[in-house]
């Protein structure tokens, strides 16, 4: 079972299961055509709320939960915290008691968030580093970590966790990907922040398969690995590479405003990833063309 199985993650996630010889059922909201079902390899989809209710309707009992549904935005987490502990939070716990009472011998698989770190003390950030989210988005995703951790010691559930950091991919229309190359579509050039912040890159697809590795090592001692490209990489470097990418001699101009919630800098300490047989296939800049090539695909740009 994928939860959130039509966002960006969540069904590749499904396609990579489906892949491996997996029968995936998705859950959660969003209208699928049978080719769209067939293409992202799922066998089902239950458009139902992530609720207790809602994922005993489906009348399935997983051997495997990715749990990817839940808020995705820092910016949204900031305007309305509320509504962001309901879509992260809440769900999370009804996945858990369905795991408890329904199906205990399931694994789970979570992706949570670099942004549980907050602003760090050292890079790369290891996954033993202080949890100090400076978000509501990333305040609820250590909330969700602690309930699974909690769940997993006290009743003996098998779960690991991911913490992704900065995910990208063909089909996101979000984040700075998305609004960068709208921006240089449109002839505007001037982005949010310095341009000295960092990020560590992670194609959908790398991020996907360490996801689906992670279910090896889900157990009551619920593991944690960060998923990253263990590259630290500055907006800056990134803009002027979609600049180039797009055949624009222009550069990009910073207003110096920081976004709430935003830490400044981020990069993944990935050993315990690589130890788990896992390594990141597509570079940052081989994934920023792919990312292109499709987004001039989507508006008719050549």
């Amino acid at each position: 079972m994928v939860t959130g199985a039509y966002g960006s993650i969540g069904r590749h996630v499904a396609s990579v299961l489906a892949k491996r010889g997996w029968s995936v059922h998705g859950i959660g909201h969003g209208e699928w055509s049978r080719d769209q079902l067939s293409q992202w390899g799922l066998s089902a989809w239950h458009q139902e709320d992530i609720s207790l209710d809602g994922l005993r309707s489906m009348r399935v009992r997983p051997s495997l939960i990715v749990h990817c549904a839940g808020s995705g935005s820092v910016g949204a987490s900031v305007a309305e915290p509320y509504v962001d502990f309901g879509r992260t939070v809440a769900p999370t716990a009804a996945i858990l008691e369905f795991l408890r009472v329904d199906c205990p011998g399931a694994a789970l698989v979570y992706p949570s968030s670099a942004a549980v770190y907050g602003i760090a003390d050292r890079f790369p950030m290891s996954e033993d580093s202080p949890l100090r989210p400076t978000s509501p988005y990333g305040v609820h995703k250590r909330s969700a970590e602690e309930l699974i951790r909690e769940y997993a010691r006290l009743f003996g559930l098998n779960a690991s966790v991911v913490r992704l950091f900065s995910i990208y991919g063909e089909g996101f229309r979000k984040q700075l990907l998305w609004d960068a190359c709208r921006r240089i579509t449109a002839n505007e050039y001037e982005f949010f922040g310095t341009g000295s912040e960092t990020r560590d890159w992670l194609h959908v697809s790398d991020a996907a398969d360490l996801m689906v590795r992670a279910a090896d090592y889900a157990s009551p001692r619920c593991p944690v690995v960060n998923g990253g490209g263990g590259v630290a990489v500055t907006v800056r470097e990134v803009v002027a590479e979609l600049f180039a990418l797009m055949d624009r001699k222009n550069q990009a101009e910073f207003c110096g405003t920081v976004r709430p919630g935003d830490p400044s800098d981020y990069q993944a300490d990935i050993r315990q990833a690589l130890a788990w047989g896992w390594q990141p296939r597509i570079p940052w800049k081989d994934g920023l063309a792919l990312y292109v090539s499709w987004f001039q695909r989507e508006h008719g740009v050549l």
